[in-house]
């Protein structure tokens, strides 16, 4: 049998760009989800993604799963992948009894908006049940230039 054939370094170029991922799991605690955030940045900017609207998407799931799915002892996952245009964030956590939704808040509320965030800056979101007990809430961005995003003509 002859030995496999190495990639060579285009092909292994162009899969690089087309799929990439970055996999944590960190503490369900406000700091968990604000490493959790910085970490999303630095990863998106090495990629050469847009920092926005991803940052502020990480930031909501990752509070909410240190606020609302924290059980002590479990740590909650943050997942990134590209494929494509897309940018998938994924956020699991261990309290699959407590599904997220939209709710009405009060104007002098002061909280329950960050899945309206999340709503409004992502292109697409829901929630994936289990493995019991976990529960991964995941959004969706598109990652490819629109016309508000183009360089202005000079």
């Amino acid at each position: 049998m002859s030995p496999p054939t190495p990639r060579s370094p285009v092909s292994a170029t162009r899969l690089d760009r087309h799929i990439r991922s970055l996999s944590l799991q960190l503490s369900p605690t406000p700091r968990g989800a604000r490493l959790a955030r910085l970490i999303a940045t630095e990863q998106l900017r090495s990629w050469g993604l847009p920092l926005h609207p991803a940052e502020h998407i990480v930031a909501e799931l990752a509070a909410n799963a240190a606020t609302h799915g924290r059980v002590p002892g479990r740590d909650f996952r943050l997942l990134l992948y590209v494929v494509g245009d897309t940018l998938r964030i994924e956020v699991t956590d261990t309290r699959g009894d407590r599904l997220p939704h939209l709710r009405q808040v009060a104007p002098d509320g002061e909280c329950g908006r960050g899945l309206l965030l999340v709503d409004a800056l992502a292109d697409r979101w829901g929630v994936t049940e289990g493995p019991a007990p976990r529960k991964t809430v995941w959004a969706e961005v598109d990652t490819r230039p629109t016309a508000s995003q183009s360089v202005p003509l000079r």
